[in-house]
């Protein structure tokens, strides 16, 4: 079957979006649930809950560490906080709170960073997150998830929400493409097998498991077959996943919206490294974007289809 015919990929809503909704029906089943944000509730989309909830919204400025630190003590006073800002801010400018506030006594704290990767384009290279997810891995005790959808982001808010513990989720600017349909169930730990393949397996999460789906489409016209995987848990990894992608197929490509040095890749090299080693390739950036359009940002820094196709065909090579 061919990709196009399993998923039409339209475009839907933006995750920081969904992020946003999500967080409405959380607070509609549980008035325990607070959020705090940095003076971006517009960008972030927690203006929802501020209008729904407004005596359980709090507004802490431009200032992501102190946000983090209240957070935390709301979290350890048996509230469920979500706090929130652009991923850049709440992990770079929050990650000594995050790490001594938040990790280190295991607290009930969710925080959300959207705006991720270079897609955010013209906003420029000080607010796009490259780093996020790595820093967030390296949170003792942090679950990290990285929905590429409406339908996953608002499962994975849930899913924090409803699960105890420190949670950093990652969401993005621009509209994504909708792979998931309504009532699809995820899990910490977990991942989604879009596609099935026995040459190659494709993993990625964020934007790029679209055009992991794009990619698989194009190999499949060429006599190509590509397992196509969604990581959205990043941490847990589903370890089980990767071993038998590493098995049957022989081949790996890591595609994700992160540097490459530290993100989704090196954990999934780690995997097959202790259980079935195997080729690997990785698709994602090596540096700072540049401002400019989010087409042209993701086109230059190499995250499109065509350049998973690429990545793909580098590593059947040294397979053959």
């Amino acid at each position: 079957m061919s990709v196009s015919t399993k998923y039409e990929l339209k475009m839907g809503p933006a995750t920081r979006e969904a992020f946003g909704k999500a967080l409405v029906e959380l607070g509609q089943k549980n008035p325990n649930v607070v959020v705090c944000d940095a003076d971006l509730s517009k960008s972030t989309n927690t203006n929802f809950f501020a209008k729904e909830f407004p005596e359980r919204f709090i507004q802490c400025g431009i200032a992501e560490a102190n946000m983090v630190a209240i957070g935390s003590g709301l979290s350890a006073a048996g509230k469920v906080a979500f706090v929130s800002s652009f991923s850049a801010f709440v992990i770079n400018k929050g990650f000594e709170q995050l790490r001594v506030t938040a990790a280190y006594p295991n607290v009930n704290l969710k925080v959300v960073g959207t705006h991720s990767g270079i897609s955010i384009g013209e906003d420029g290279p000080s607010q796009m997150s490259i780093e996020d997810l790595s820093l967030a891995c390296n949170l003792p005790g942090f679950t990290v998830l990285a929905p590429c959808d409406e339908i996953s982001m608002k499962a994975a808010i849930h899913l924090a929400g409803e699960t105890f513990g420190p949670f950093f989720v990652r969401a993005g600017r621009v509209k994504a493409a909708s792979v998931y349909a309504p009532g699809t169930e995820f899990h910490i730990g977990g991942s989604k097998e879009l596609l099935t393949g026995t040459d190659v397996a494709i993993l990625a999460n964020g934007l790029l498991v679209a055009e992991a789906i794009r990619a698989a489409e194009i190999l499949d016209a060429e006599g190509i077959s590509a397992r196509v995987i969604d990581l959205y848990s990043i941490k847990p990894i589903d370890r089980a996943a990767i071993e038998r992608a590493s098995k049957e197929c022989g081949a790996i490509v890591v595609a994700e919206e992160h540097l490459k040095d530290t993100g989704i890749g090196t954990r999934v090299a780690q995997v097959a490294a202790e259980t079935v080693p195997c080729l690997m390739e990785f698709v994602g950036v090596n540096t700072y974007a540049e401002s400019g359009t989010p087409e042209a940002v993701v086109e230059k820094y190499g995250l499109l289809a065509k350049d998973i196709v690429v990545a793909v065909k580098k590593v059947l090579a040294r397979k053959r």
